[in-house]
């Protein structure tokens, strides 16, 4: 069925309701094999699996160097020990108290990831009913308030929750607000893994599987068969007293523009179920393996490209508007490095797995390399490129990309701290955009495509440049903000996208997660802490909002919804994983200790 025939309106109805609901029947049938399929596994409680020699145990990959795959895949042993004792519990909690120093050994602190990253994740619900959480850290009382408003949020059909809308705003118009975006769920459903109830976010998995077998097509021009979703809503039929999935591909969304971000991380919250849970099953079913197996050749596909990056239009992600990230952006590249190594944990070792093992080991080595090489900017980079010679040929060439130094912004001299670095937002043929995004370089640090040294770098400069980067509500979703003349060229004159509001510069709570999430990989939970601790004096307040307005985020968004769900899961997630910092690792991964980049570039932890 072409979902363009549906031809769904803003408020859901559709022309066609007699062709949905035999479509639907149709493929509830399908949907009942998914779910026998699962249950004829009989998965037990400690993750073991009557199947153990086709699906990678998640610890044994992680631990092992992805280089090596190529030279000898190997069976795994699904058997899952508990390596992640109550005393090594203690211990992190130690290194976390807010008395102690403000910086935790990193390499001390990779040792306890890689000790939790072991086994599963806990599967019981976190402790939020009592008045102090097991580890020192006082409740927040908005903590309550934040649950109730998350499961306000969810969406049921037939029966089973399958996600959470965006928003339950009912002062402004539904626009699409009113649907379960990929993306947007991400947050809500680490959050209910987090609490213990993982079957919302298998339900959320298997629907979002059955919406990219539909047919796609914008226009009369059909979309890559393994294309997710950027979000879907339920329709009621009250007439036949029915429920009809309506997905949105791109058709519907603002600019027409097909999300790449969604099957990254379609793949990243499959891992981080199986992780969590410790049930491989799910993952093992052929239509989730075949699932992956579509995303993976939309993005692995050979072409002209010269570059292992992956090459995006402008509004593909999170920042859905024109905001000029078309080209290499990195938030698509970091979440296409973490898509690809949550595939290695996943993807069995037959013949079709093994082909895409291939491709994707020797994809993560160029891309790790091109990335960590080139996107990377410290002080003595910018030097170096402050200086850059023009117009060289051949292999030798310093500056490959041809970038005109005169073409360096003035706010990056200032902006760029003695000790820090940072993934800068893109880089191509005679340009390079120095702006920093949040998202992309926290995904950066959690996927391990930043270095250690790299990592803390980054940390350095988020401390160094709080004020810009999280100001008086956390976090900056881009830093600085592109005004007058560029902004009415860059963003089409877009009167959403003003300076220092939503896409650019503005600030956006969901992200604290992220922040929190890389912050624990780092040992630096205090810089998480105190941006909690900031969004706490007013989230709640000022109902939740999508994001704040202003160089330090001190205003609700002028078009900002309320009640954001994003907002509500991402401060959840954020306060659950301090709680219990092995949480981190459902979205954590460790580095390939065999990729070590030929740096030709600076470092600036060596300043």
């Amino acid at each position: 069925m072409s979902i363009s025939s549906s031809n769904p309106t803003r408020n859901g109805s559709v022309k066609n309701n007699d062709m949905l609901h035999n479509v639907n029947e149709i493929e509830e049938k399908s949907l009942g094999c998914l779910e026998m399929s699962i249950s004829s596994s009989n998965p037990t409680q400690n993750g073991s699996v009557k199947n153990n020699d086709t699906l990678h145990n998640n610890s044994q990959i992680e631990e092992s160097e992805f280089s090596k795959l190529l030279d000898r895949p190997r069976p795994l042993n699904m058997e899952r020990q508990r390596s992640f004792d109550e005393r090594s519990l203690a211990d992190l909690a130690i290194g976390f108290s807010p008395r102690l120093s403000s910086r935790v050994s990193s390499e001390n602190f990779t040792r306890l990831i890689d000790n939790y990253d072991q086994t599963p994740s806990p599967g019981r619900r976190s402790d939020f009913n009592t008045p102090r959480s097991q580890i020192g850290f006082e409740q927040h009382p908005m903590v309550a308030e934040a649950w109730d408003a998350l499961r306000r949020s969810l969406v049921h059909f037939r029966g089973q929750p399958v996600g959470t809308i965006a928003a339950l705003d009912s002062t402004e118009e539904n626009l699409n607000y009113d649907q379960v975006f990929v993306r947007d769920f991400v947050p809500s459903a680490f959050a209910f893994l987090m609490n213990g109830e993982p079957e919302i976010v298998k339900n959320f998995i298997l629907k979002t599987l059955r919406l990219q077998s539909w047919e796609k097509k914008i226009d009369r021009f059909q979309l890559g068969e393994g294309v997710m979703p950027a979000s879907f809503k339920v329709l009621h039929d009250p007439v036949r007293n029915s429920e009809t999935l309506i997905a949105d591909f791109g058709e519907s969304a603002i600019g027409r523009v097909a999300p790449v971000d969604s099957g990254f991380w379609w793949i990243i919250l499959l891992r981080a179920y199986t992780k969590s849970t410790g049930d491989s099953s799910l993952a093992e079913l052929p239509e989730c393996q075949k699932g992956m197996r579509l995303i993976l050749s939309l993005c692995l596909s050979e072409g002209f490209d010269t570059f292992p990056t992956l090459l995006c239009a402008d509004g593909c992600c999170m920042i859905d508007r024109r905001m000029g990230v078309y080209g290499y952006p990195i938030e698509i590249q970091a979440l296409f490095f973490m898509a690809l190594r949550c595939a290695l944990l996943l993807l069995k070792h037959d013949h079709e797995g093994k082909d895409f093992i291939e491709r994707i080991t020797k994809r993560l080595l160029a891309l790790s390399y091109h990335m960590r090489t080139y996107f990377w900017l410290d002080l003595k980079q910018l030097n170096d490129i402050y200086r850059y010679k023009t117009e060289e040929y051949s292999h030798t060439a310093l500056n490959k990309f041809n970038v005109i130094p005169d073409s360096l912004p003035e706010w990056i001299f200032d902006f760029m701290p003695i000790h820090g670095g940072y993934f800068i937002g893109n880089v191509s043929p005679a340009r390079m955009d120095f702006r920093w995004f949040c998202l992309g370089n926290c995904i950066a640090i959690l996927s391990a495509l930043a270095t250690p040294e790299q990592s803390t770098a980054i940390m350095d400069l988020i401390e160094s440049r709080w004020e810009e980067l999280v100001g008086e509500m956390p976090l900056k979703v881009c830093y600085p903000a592109i005004e007058s003349h560029e902004w009415r060229i860059i963003t089409g004159c877009d009167p959403k996208n003003t300076r220092w509001s939503y896409h650019n510069g503005g600030s956006w709570p969901v992200l604290l997660w992220l922040l929190t999430a890389a912050c624990i990989k780092t040992g630096r939970p205090q810089i998480a802490r105190r941006a909690i601790e900031l969004a706490e004096t007013r989230l709640l307040k000022d109902s939740w909002p999508e994001y704040y307005d202003g160089k330090l985020g001190r205003y609700i968004g002028k078009q900002a919804r309320k009640f954001q769900t994003w907002s509500i899961a991402g401060y959840l997630v954020a306060k659950m994983m301090l709680e219990d910092p092995s949480h981190a690792g459902m979205v954590s991964l460790e580095e390939d200790r065999q990729m070590k980049p030929l740096m030709k570039r600076s470092h600036s932890w060596t300043c």
